[in-house]
């Protein structure tokens, strides 16, 4: 490099003008901005602290660079398209010179990228953004190799490749165990040894039903010496019950499912229903294929069954908006909207969203096929805005109700108490209208402004036409009437015994038979692309059509939901195997093969095991789409079975553990937490499925909906069995989600990559939350009741929640604490009496309180212990 007069440095190759000017291409206003893409130490998207030794590799080295930094401007979308280049393309490219096969120093998009004229240079300094010079010696290479281009690894369906070859030809236990040890060995690392019986059964047993195992399924797997001992617990875990709970809830995040609808007056529903059906379908291991079809399209399947239209209700977990000023058909576009995005986020693994308003800027989607895909979901007979059933109650239609044997004997008892009070009082009808005329009239002959509204109501039924009565007004005066000013007046008991079972029957049915939101196909409507979203600017007609760029679904395929759901599962279809089994992987080492698994476009990481990936992909296929069986696939491999202790060295090299080093560590999710403290007093209660529950929240959690009187927000604590449900089954408000789950998705929107976390929220829970706490006490008491010495006891609670047996300085250090404590609370009987208040379950009157409160105390210290809260 020259210096320049002014003190810069000068590159002596010609300018990016003479270039550009001499070419005479589009690229005399280039606008594209690089940026760091992000690095890493085995090849991830962006990596470079020096060009790649090997051949370039466009879709690991070179797309992520363009996509982070390029597409934006000069991508598919014309609409936002700088000087009218396409660099996603390369015969575009090409054309304009930006790039020159093999001609380093002919090629526009180095010329800009290393030049150091303000003018001129890419990125233009006033984007405070830089590219390293390892990326750009990155490009600069790829061109000189003849800048290949490549389709997207994602959008080409996946063929299963070759088992690596490895040298370690001990330690693979099934064919996962070959590409990851391929990975490590071509490093030259070593996977990490394999993690103890107990941290094993531990974690498999959280990781397959979100429970901890029991001492005494501990003491079973140690005494098991057989060389399949381990398989026999995976394939137990397999069939309980509590391992469809365990994997529903990825699925009630993805669907955004929660017990109420949202926004003001948020009004309750009965979405547990479709719950419920997501529990027992992965109970009963239904293949992948079913369960997705079912859930997109299960009501327009031949003769479908109620169980099917349940399965529907995935897409029924939307918010609901019931306020006053809401437009119908504007929110019914907004759930239109939000179908779409979380459809293609769960099953394509794509961020269609973005080709709403216009193309995608990054992947090949554009806004026809956003449209055309919508299509097959605007059929559906909602208004956009719910029913009031009750105060309470708000479903939008179309619903499938479902009486159950409880409900009908409900209904038919207060049904009777309804005949009763009617057949003691058999003219109460027309002296109830009477005495409301009478009401009305008295009302429109005084002058009391503040009852303005009611005359206005009365007068709106009187005035209405007899061919077109104002039943609204008419309904709205009688429940006036009958609920807030015949009560006042003297006298009519037998009629106000009357309008007060109706009342009763009437609650019942509408706060009590099931309704569950559902899809149905029975209101065509046109579908047209809208102008930037706007559904008030409709253009373009459109039809269904799935994405243009990925292969088209059979020409016999039904032209709605269901031809879209079947589409899925083709056998060329690149995205739906690759997408589910990435999380699959994501579920047991807490990062998906790859990271973005909500995005595996243009954006999206690129996957470091990418063989892998492509192997699950179609080994999930080929085993039917059976979801239990690639669940036992993964955690049977040697990779699961790493410890997940690690060294500096190794850390250094793979600080992410994305090669699979070790076993994954990670903090357990609050809701395994809650359930942990619970079955570890023994207060949990195993029942699978029903109403949601209200377990311990902090006072006052709703009252900030309360903005009207129009209904009741106060937390409705549950009672006896119900405090000790799993946390699955918790009352999910979609606006204040439960205090004591900090880690659990909002569910306002899809979520498919969990939030992993040890935000100080979770030391405050469980240290102090009334469940941590009963849990200990009950612990403590049950302990006490136990013969044994000190260290005995010590060592059953710590067996209980930490599952592995203590060390002797465990034990000593637990001692210690339980001195201390006993100690404080002798001195301060007061306190130790207030500890032992917390919780509904009954005290133990017959334990010295300060001795229970001291054991109460370390209790909850084991709980709060790193290693109890943390999936070795």
């Amino acid at each position: 490099m020259a210096c320049r007069p002014d003190g810069r440095t000068h590159d002596p190759r010609p300018s990016a003008h003479a270039i550009m000017k001499s070419a005479r291409s589009p690229l005399t206003s280039f606008g594209f901005v690089l940026t760091f893409a992000i690095a890493s130490h085995f090849g991830a998207p962006g990596t470079a602290s020096a060009a790649p030794s090997g051949a370039v590799d466009f879709n690991k080295d070179i797309r992520p660079i363009l996509s982070e930094n390029c597409f934006y401007c000069h991508g598919q979308d014309p609409a936002h398209r700088k000087a009218d280049l396409r660099l996603d393309q390369r015969e575009p490219a090409l054309a304009a010179k930006a790039i020159v096969p093999g001609d380093t120093s002919a090629s526009g998009l180095l010329t800009r990228l290393f030049s150091d004229d303000p003018d001129e240079q890419m990125p233009p300094p006033d984007s405070h953004r830089t590219i390293s010079a390892a990326q750009k010696e990155t490009l600069k290479k790829w061109i000189a190799e003849g800048a290949p281009y490549a389709p997207h690894w994602a959008f080409t369906a996946p063929v299963r490749p070759l088992l690596p070859t490895v040298k370690n030809l001990a330690w693979p236990r099934n064919q996962i165990d070959h590409f990851i040890l391929e990975g490590l060995e071509s490093r030259g690392l070593q996977p990490a040894p394999e993690a103890d019986k107990t941290t094993l059964l531990r974690r498999v047993t959280y990781d397959l039903t979100g429970l901890p195992p029991s001492p005494a399924e501990v003491d079973a797997f140690l005494a098991d010496t057989s060389p399949v001992a381990y398989e026999k617990v995976v394939d137990r875990l397999l069939a309980s019950p509590q391992y469809g709970e365990r994997m529903a809830i990825p699925w009630l995040d993805a669907a955004r499912y929660a017990d109420s609808n949202g926004f003001q007056q948020d009004g309750d529903t009965f979405q547990w229903i479709w719950r419920d059906w997501v529990v027992t379908a992965l109970n009963n291991d239904m293949p992948f294929d079913q369960f997705s079809i079912e859930q997109l399209a299960g009501d327009l399947l031949p003769d479908a069954t109620v169980s099917q239209k349940i399965a529907t209700a995935f897409n029924r977990n939307h918010l609901l908006n019931g306020e006053g000023g809401a437009i119908a058909e504007e929110q019914r576009n907004v759930i239109l909207f939000d179908r779409v995005d979380v459809t293609s986020t769960t099953f394509l693994g794509l961020t269609m969203a973005c080709a709403q308003c216009h193309d995608h800027k990054y992947d090949p989607i554009t806004q026809k096929d956003y449209y055309s895909l919508m299509a097959a979901f605007n059929n559906i007979p909602e208004s956009g805005v719910p029913t009031f059933y009750s105060t309470r109650i708000r479903v939008g239609p179309p619903v499938v109700e479902l009486s159950t044997e409880s409900y009908a004997q409900g209904l038919a008892g207060l049904q009777k108490e309804e005949d009763a009070a009617k057949a003691a009082a058999p003219d109460w009808e027309a002296r109830r209208n009477a005495l409301q005329k009478e009401w009305e009239n008295a009302l429109l002959a005084a002058d009391k402004p503040e009852e303005g509204n009611w005359k206005r109501l009365i007068l709106d039924v009187r005035e209405a036409p007899p061919q077109k009565p104002n039943n609204y007004a008419a309904g709205r005066v009688r429940e006036e009437f009958d609920n807030k000013r015949l009560p006042g007046v003297a006298g009519n008991d037998d009629i106000k015994k009357v309008i007060a079972a109706g009342t009763r029957m009437k609650t019942y049915r509408a706060e009590e038979l099931p309704r569950v939101m559902v899809m149905e196909e029975s209101q065509p409507r046109e579908t047209h692309l809208l102008s930037r979203g706007n559904y008030e600017q409709p253009l373009e007609k459109v039809t269904f059509a799935t994405p243009a760029f990925l292969p088209p679904p059979p020409a016999d395929a039904p032209p709605n939901r269901l031809g879209f759901a079947r589409w899925l599962f083709a056998p060329d279809h690149p995205l739906t195997a690759r997408v589910q089994v990435n999380r699959v992987w994501q579920l047991y080492f807490g990062t998906g093969l790859v990271k973005t698994s909500e995005d595996l476009g243009l954006q999206g990481e690129a996957p470091i095991h990418g063989a892998l990936l492509d192997w699950l992909a179609v080994e999930f296929r080929d085993r039917g789409w059976r979801q239990k069986a690639m669940h036992r696939l993964l955690v049977t491999s040697a990779t699961y079975r790493q410890s997940s202790r690690s060294t500096p060295e190794i850390r250094q090299v793979d600080p992410e553990n994305r090669l699979l080093s070790r076993g994954p560590r990670f903090r357990l999710p609050s809701m395994f937490l809650r359930d942990t403290a619970l079955a570890a007093s023994g207060l949990l209660q195993t029942k699978i499925g029903g109403k949601p529950v209200y377990p311990y929240q902090p006072e006052g959690i709703w009252d900030a909906l309360a903005i009207t009187k129009e209904r009741d927000f106060t937390y409705p604590l549950s009672t006896g069995p119900d405090l000790y449900r799993r946390s699955l089954y918790t009352f999910h408000r979609r606006t204040v989600g439960p205090a004591n789950l900090f880690d659990a998705s909002v569910r306002q929107a899809c979520k498919v990559r969990p939030d992993l976390t040890n935000t100080p929220l979770h030391a405050l829970t469980t240290l102090n939350d009334p469940t941590w706490v009963e849990a200990a006490r009950v612990l403590a008491a049950h302990l006490l009741h136990n013969p044994g010495s000190t260290r005995d006891r010590l060592t059953n609670a710590f067996r209980r929640i930490v599952i592995r047996t203590p060390k002797p300085e465990d034990l000593d250090r637990l001692e210690k604490m339980l001195a201390r404590q006993a100690d404080h609370f002798a001195k301060n009987p007061e306190a130790a009496a207030a500890l032992l208040k917390t919780g509904a379950a009954p005290p133990d009157n017959t334990l010295p309180a300060p001795e229970h409160a001291a054991w109460t105390a370390v209790c909850l210290g084991i709980f709060n212990l790193d290693e109890s809260l943390t999936r070795e």
